[in-house]
């Protein structure tokens, strides 16, 4: 290879090497929250959904202001007929040819029967719903992305611990090779270690695919660029586990389960809704004030060609008499439905409770599983040194190395599913009580 081919060939790959690093993103938890923020689809749907709340919240209390209208018309007229009672003696009248008509009025609801309040009450609940829909759904997406994190997390340190474990492997391929030139090692021992070297990198192939796909998930819910590759932050495992009591956390979840909240919520939205429906049977008073300016004027005959002008203000009221008998189903349907939503915020109470009861005590079991592991790693380890020592000095045999490796491969990667698992309860914990 020439100079020239060489040279072209070392760029290449160092403008390789800085693509493929100006790739790598590291990520915290608290950067990827903010990230989905920014960016997620879904919680920009529900923020538009805020935003169509608060519209309807604006137009709700706009029916408080007057309704106030103005019409203008002109118009032809043609010549009019006189007759008797029997529709003899046609008479012929004629008529001004052009009229006219202006009319301005006002009307403002003095009193509605509580209609307006109700409906302005039941726009900010609904507002409020709104609130909790994008809040809930933030809650959603971040426990999510958790998974996929945390999940890349658990990948990732499984490939650190089956890359030790390779380099382990090679190691103890090439002592028995030096072993087998001095005639103290079989052929058949390499080739049995060697067959679980391929094992491993077959095993190394399969984690390493399933990390890509763990990063893809992540990169496109949070939508990054493609080909970016998200490295979770290595202090996580050292992060401090907050260590609530049950009854601390179902405190939390009192206070700030949005389930809890919107069931809350949907009570005091039937109970508005009753009472739009009770003030269908109460009367409605308005104040109304009028401006009119008409021509010609066709009460006299003959027709007068003038412009009449004439205004007036005063006080209105109506009544449904149709409601007392009309309306009935429908307010015991509302009332029905209050009923039904006190039992809805109950059972989310219950259904809350049992969640929280349920993850806390997985979130006990996981601080017992890793501390379980801990101690099969450390046991793995002694047996691994103690079978290898034996197995120099033609004490043990190849099939007790073969197991003594193979427990501590699985001790390590139960270790790190056991570290990663405590941290998923946790923030399940956090999900649970919409705390995230």
């Amino acid at each position: 290879m020439s100079k020239k081919s060489r040279l072209i060939v070392l760029c290449g790959a160092v403008l390789c090497s800085q693509y493929l690093c100006a790739q790598s993103r590291t990520m915290g938890i608290e950067e990827m929250f903010r990230l989905a923020d920014e960016n997620s689809k879904s919680i920009q749907t529900f923020r538009t959904g805020k935003e169509v709340a608060d519209e309807n919240l604006k137009a709700a209390k706009a029916q408080r202001l007057p309704d106030i209208s103005a019409s203008l018309s002109g118009s032809y007229w043609g010549n009019g007929k006189l007759w008797d009672r029997d529709f003899s003696n046609a008479t012929k009248i004629e008529m001004p040819h052009w009229g006219n008509n202006f009319a301005l009025e006002a009307q403002l609801a003095v009193y509605a029967g509580g209609a307006i309040s109700s409906g302005i009450e039941l726009a900010e609940l609904e507002k409020q719903l709104a609130e909790m829909d994008w809040q809930k759904n933030r809650q959603d997406i971040r426990f999510l992305l958790v998974g996929h994190y945390l999940n890349l997390y658990k990948l990732n340190n499984q490939i650190e611990v089956l890359h030790k474990n390779l380099e382990l492997t090679d190691q103890i391929i090439a002592n028995m090779q030096a072993r087998l030139e001095q005639g103290t090692a079989l052929q058949n021992d390499i080739t049995r270690y060697e067959l679980q070297r391929e094992t491993l990198r077959l095993q190394l192939a399969k984690v390493e695919d399933a990390c890509k796909i763990a990063n893809h998930q992540l990169v496109t819910t949070l939508h990054l660029p493609e080909g970016t590759v998200v490295q979770p932050d290595t202090t996580l495992n050292d992060s401090q586990i907050q260590t609530l009591s049950e009854a601390s956390w179902q405190e939390l979840a009192a206070q700030n389960n949005l389930n809890l909240q919107q069931a809350e919520t949907g009570i005091k939205i039937n109970r508005q809704r009753e009472k739009l429906e009770r003030s269908e049977r109460l009367p409605k008073i308005s104040l109304m004030a009028a401006e009119h300016l008409d021509g010609p004027i066709t009460i006299e005959v003959p027709v007068l060609d003038n412009n009449f002008n004439y205004w007036f203000v005063g006080v209105g009221v109506k009544y449904n008499i149709s409601s007392l008998f009309k309306n009935n189903r429908k307010l015991k349907a509302a009332r029905l439905n209050v009923r039904k939503a006190q039992e809805t915020y109950e059972l989310a109470q219950e259904q809350t409770n049992h969640a929280v009861q349920e993850s806390y005590v997985n979130f006990l079991t996981s601080f017992t599983d890793l501390r379980t592991q801990q101690k099969s790693v450390e046991l793995a380890d002694q047996n691994y040194s103690v079978t290898s020592n034996r197995y120099q000095n033609d004490l043990a045999l190849l099939t007790d190395m073969l197991d003594a490796s193979n427990m501590k491969l699985s001790a390590d990667l139960g270790l790190v599913n056991a570290r990663i698992n405590v941290i998923y309860n946790y923030y399940k914990m956090k999900y649970i009580t919409h705390t995230l």
